[in-house]
């Protein structure tokens, strides 16, 4: 089983039950996964610039959508950093969503999400997503039952419309266990380098640890579709989530069946009036 089919939400699977520190579809050791690593990233970076390149003669209108959600310290950042780093930036629109705006609450909570989806042959990457308007949102009442309650169906709404125009959807949800995120936290403070990093209502959420889970539980039971899958990755191992969601990239993309666009010229008269130039 490759590690995406391993991490596939599957019905019945309880967030209570996730191991974080579990390495599923993968034996190895984090020795083992550097080298593993290395290969898939060259790999990712291949099939992202095939995606690319279909895009330019204006009639692929494909793109891929990585999706990260997590609790603070999963290793959202370090996704971006050394999977999506990993590929030319020129075809990755990268958006981290953070409180809305008095213009975004202005609008429907898809609004902002619209205006940052990836154009074609652009790889796209939430760091955190429209999925935040039923998770915070549920978690803080910052909106009535009845408004978040039906955001699960727009959502599927939503994702299903990507789906349609072109978009493959790819959705992480990063489990960490309240120990390791206390650990990444204490490294921040101890770290005058990171300081940066920490957010004191990091504390503020800890305390309403079950009542995310409870959220996240819904989250995978109601928008966990055939077209747009969860998979669900455990994070406290940075290595191991980091392959996961390259392996799940590079699954993507393969799905695409991708290849160079063939050239709209005479490549032999092109060669001559170069050599001859």
């Amino acid at each position: 089983m490759t590690i995406p089919e391993a991490l596939r939400f599957r019905a019945g699977l309880q967030v209570a039950d996730i191991d974080p520190s579990a390495t599923p579809g993968f034996d190895g050791s984090k020795a083992d996964a550097a080298a593993v690593q290395a290969a898939r990233s060259q790999r990712l970076a291949e099939l992202q610039e095939m995606l690319y390149a279909s895009s330019k003669g204006g009639d692929d209108h494909r793109s891929v959508l990585l999706v990260l959600q997590g609790m603070d310290a999963a290793g959202k950042g370090g996704i971006v950093k050394h999977v999506v780093g990993a590929v030319n930036p020129m075809g990755v629109r990268y958006t981290a969503f953070g409180k809305p705006t008095a213009e975004e609450l202005a609008h429907d909570f898809l609004w902002r999400i619209r205006r940052a989806l990836p154009p074609a042959g652009h790889i796209g990457v939430f760091d955190r997503s429209h999925y935040e308007d039923v998770l915070i949102v549920r978690v803080r009442n910052l909106v009535a039952p009845e408004v978040w309650g039906a955001r699960y169906d727009e959502i599927n709404a939503f994702e299903r419309e990507l789906v349609d125009a072109g978009t493959t959807v790819v959705k992480a949800a990063m489990f960490i266990s309240l120990d390791e995120q206390k650990e990444q936290l204490l490294e921040r403070l101890d770290d005058p380098t990171k300081h940066w990093k920490y957010n004191p209502g990091d504390i503020d959420e800890r305390l309403l640890w079950p009542q995310y889970q409870e959220a996240y539980q819904a989250v995978l039971d109601r928008t966990s579709t055939d077209y747009a899958p969860w998979h669900v990755v455990p994070a406290n191992r940075r290595w191991y989530s980091r392959l996961a969601i390259t392996e799940m990239l590079i699954e993507a993309l393969e799905g695409l069946q991708l290849s160079y666009p063939p050239a709209d010229f005479d490549v032999e008269t092109e060669r001559q009036r170069l050599l001859s130039s």
